[in-house]
This record gives C-alpha cells, sequence and structure tokens, in this order.
C-alpha cells in the first residue's frame, strides 16, 4: 500500500516505520523543514530504543520518505493517518487545532479516494469533526466528480521507551468504522496481525476507548500513591502492600508502584481531556478529578521530605538528582516530576545538580536557565559535594551504584528516593539514611 503519516512525533514515526518494515511505501510529513532534513537522514529527534535503525534501515529500501509537502505526500495514496499532537489547553481540553489544520489540508488537497485514520488522541465525536472539515475543504475546490473519503478512528496504544515493540506486537489494535471498504482496507493494513488482536467497533466508542485505557491506568498509580500516604502514617510498607493485593488475580501487579507521581505526553493530559469533555456532556466525573489532584499533590511529596530533613531552609544546600526523563527508556520530560521538584529546589534558594542519560537537553530547554541548575553527565558528578542524593528516574545505571563512592561524594550519607529502586535493608547495610515513598525510613 501507499500511506501518508501527517506528524512525526512519537506515535507518526512509529506508525510510518513500522508500517514500512512490511513492505509499503511510506511518507511522513512534518512542517518542520529542519526536522523533516534530520530525519532524511535517519537522525530522530527524541530517544527511542530500535527506532533509528529502522528508519535508517527503511530509507535505504526506499519504502520510507519524509516531506514538508502535504499535496505532495498525498499522491497516489490509499491512507492518510494523522498523528498530530493534541496538547492541553491551560483549562485542561484536549487542543485540537493541529488536527482540524490537518484535516482541512488533505481536504484541500486530496486527489482521489481516500482512508483518513486518525491515530492521534482525540475526544469523543472528534472524527465526526474531522470528516466535517475535510467535507467543507472538497466542497470549496468546486471539482467536477466527488471525491470520496472515509474517517477511521484507529488509537494508538504506544509506551515510550517499548514503542516499536508495542506496535508489531501489540496487546489490540482498535480501529473504529462506519464503512466496510475502511474496514477492509484497515484489515487487510493490519495482516500482520493475529485476527483476534483487530478489533472493529464504532467510532465513538474507539475514541473512548484511548481514554478510558489510560485513565484507568492513571487511576491505578494514584490510587497506590494514595495508599503509599496512608502507609507513611500508620507505619506500614507500601511495597508489601503491593505484593498483598497484587498478588490477587483480579487486581494483578502492572501499574501498583507507588512513586513521585506521573508524566509523560499521556496520562496527565489524557485525564484532564477526559475530565474536561465529560464536564462538556453534563457529567461530573469525581475519580478522575481525584486521579489528577493526587498525582499533581504527590510531585511535590520529595521536596516535602526534603524541608522536614533539612528544615524549611533549603538555602545553601546542594541537591543531587538522579533521573530528569518522566520514565526509563525516553528522553520524554512533559510533566515530568523532576521538573516540580526542580522548580521547587531552585525557588527554596537550594542548588541542583542534575544528571539523566538522555534527557537534559530536553530538561534544559523545558525548564530554561534557572540559577543554581546545573546539568551534568556524569552521576557521579550530581552528587559529588552534594548534601543529599534525590532519585525520580528508575535507569537502569542507577540500580546498582557504587555505595561505598556515593558515600565518599556525598557531604552526608543521606538518599531520597521517589522510585522505591533500593531496599531499606540494603540502604542499612551500606550506612545510608534512607526515605523513601510510603515505606518505614533508615
Amino acid at each position: 500500500m501507499k500511506l501518508t503519516v501527517v506528524g512525526t512525533g512519537y506515535v507518526g514515526l512509529v506508525t510510518g516505520v513500522c508500517l514500512a518494515k512490511f513492505g509499503n511505501h511510506v511518507r511522513c510529513v512534518d512542517k518542520d523543514p529542519q526536522k523533516i532534513e534530520k530525519l532524511k537522514k535517519g537522525e530522530v529527534p527524541f530517544y527511542e530504543p530500535g527506532l533509528s535503525e529502522i528508519i535508517r534501515n527503511n530509507i535505504e529500501a526506499g519504502r520510507l520518505e519524509f516531506t514538508t509537502s502535504l499535496p505532495e505526500a498525498l499522491k497516489g495514496v490509499q491512507i492518510c493517518f494523522i498523528t498530530v499532537g493534541t496538547p492541553s489547553n491551560p483549562d485542561g481540553s484536549a487542543n485540537l487545532s493541529y488536527v482540524q489544520d490537518a484535516a482541512e489540508m488533505i481536504g484541500s488537497h486530496m486527489e482521489e479516494a481516500l482512508t483518513v485514520v486518525v491515530k492521534s488522541t482525540v475526544p469523543v465525536r472528534t472524527c465526526g469533526m474531522v470528516k466535517k472539515l475535510i467535507s467543507d475543504a472538497i466542497e470549496t475546490r468546486n471539482l467536477s466528480a466527488k471525491l470520496p473519503f472515509d474517517v477511521v478512528s484507529n488509537p494508538e496504544f504506544l509506551r515510550e521507551g517499548s514503542a516499536v515493540r508495542d506496535f508489531l506486537e501489540p496487546d489490540r489494535v482498535i480501529v473504529g468504522t462506519d464503512s466496510e471498504r475502511a474496514t477492509e482496507l484497515m484489515r487487510e493494513l493490519y495482516n500482520f496481525l493475529p485476527p483476534e488482536k483487530l478489533l472493529f467497533m464504532d467510532i465513538r466508542s474507539s475514541e473512548m476507548s484511548k481514554y478510558a485505557a489510560n485513565a484507568m491506568l492513571a487511576a491505578r498509580i494514584s490510587f497506590m500513591n494514595e495508599i503509599a500516604n496512608i502507609c507513611e502514617h500508620v507505619g506500614a510498607d507500601v511495597e508489601k502492600v503491593r505484593v498483598g493485593i497484587g498478588s490477587d488475580t483480579r487486581i494483578g501487579y502492572p501499574f501498583l508502584r507507588a512513586g513521585c507521581g506521573y508524566g509523560g505526553s499521556c496520562f496527565p493530559k489524557d485525564v484532564r481531556a477526559l475530565k474536561d469533555f465529560a464536564v462538556r456532556e453534563g457529567y461530573s466525573p469525581k475519580i478522575l478529578q481525584a486521579v489528577d489532584e493526587v498525582n499533581e499533590s504527590q510531585k511535590h511529596v520529595l521536596f516535602s521530605m526534603l524541608s522536614k530533613y533539612f528544615g524549611d531552609d533549603l538555602k545553601g544546600k546542594t541537591i543531587g538528582l538522579w533521573g530528569l526523563a518522566f520514565k526509563p527508556k525516553t528522553s520524554d520530560v512533559r510533566e515530568a516530576p523532576a521538573q516540580t521538584l526542580i522548580r521547587s529546589l531552585a525557588g527554596s534558594g537550594a542548588a541542583v545538580r542534575a544528571h539523566d542519560p538522555k534527557a537534559i537537553e530536553e530538561t534544559h530547554e523545558a525548564l530554561g536557565d534557572m540559577p543554581n541548575v546545573i546539568y551534568v553527565h556524569d552521576q557521579y558528578d550530581a552528587i559529588n559535594g552534594s548534601d543529599a542524593l534525590v532519585l525520580l528516574t528508575e535507569w537502569d545505571i542507577y540500580k546498582q551504584p557504587d555505595f561505598g563512592r556515593l558515600k565518599t561524594l556525598l557531604k552526608s550519607p543521606v538518599i531520597f528516593d521517589g522510585r522505591n529502586q533500593y531496599t531499606p535493608s540494603e540502604m542499612k547495610r551500606n550506612g545510608f539514611k534512607y526515605y523513601s515513598i510510603g515505606r518505614p525510613s533508615v
């Protein structure tokens, strides 16, 4: 098949590259010329394991192209994916301006029958809006012949850090459509999957499935953080509680780890967007409100711990940070808990020395130049002369550090663990004061 992908972020690149891998000819479109030039060379603008190699292989095979021209990219294609971003508006609603622009451009430049697949995360009824925008744009062209098209919902369920594997070996692929022609075309596109993995449904249910999935996972995280906070008050160990409830097959272990809050490009904005369009439809979603509030509060837990340990005045203290990305195996720092902590520390007059194996540039760009905030490229430089170490992202390189070296470099042997990566017994054995989330301190 000949395919076009509008948008070259995580979703667009992974979608285009993986579909090219199966022999399709894919044109990826982005309006940023610098980004397109880098992609033509196989340079990915973010870190995602394995993606660069697959891009280069498909470019060399002639199956993958990058361009800034949507009219050119639409020539002769059967399917056009919309994979542009839908960031949060200030009120928490989804910003659909990029989706709207893409739909209008497609309607203005398509030349033959086309199936438009909305893969961006969008509120219910967005596909209907896309269909109308395309139809209106076609009408303004006063064409002699009608241009038939279908709009399909095909939400993404890619996890940053394992996005390629998730696309190639998904739990499921959901397709929302009201067209038999589009159904058969999408079945052909995804013929590399076992039939039971491909789920067809109506468009609105498909749109809703994406938000419902992310909200459920976010709710599990916030629930466990709430339990962790109760554990701290009563002297229980949240890790033991996690094992106790996770062993129940009705509950399971995934997304039950307590920590310093979730971030990233999906959970925060999708919970808020679902909450927003529920309210707009006349329903007040109390659980979603609580999920968001618990998470925002949890991002301040580590600063509260530091303030309690050192006293309210942190001025003159230096805090070493390990981890800036919102999760390991990605360079994404959107709404990462590290940013909340850095802002709080800088505002209190403390100095910060921060390390991350992949997300230093992104964090610096997100926060700008801040006084007394230094980014270092060696994890031990972050703690050299620091008054404490704070762990925020559970990268592999932090899991088995040289604890003897840590004690030598730190002014005092104290660690604040925002991901419960270490065990209290391990810290006690190595002579550290140790504070974690929902567990007894050492």
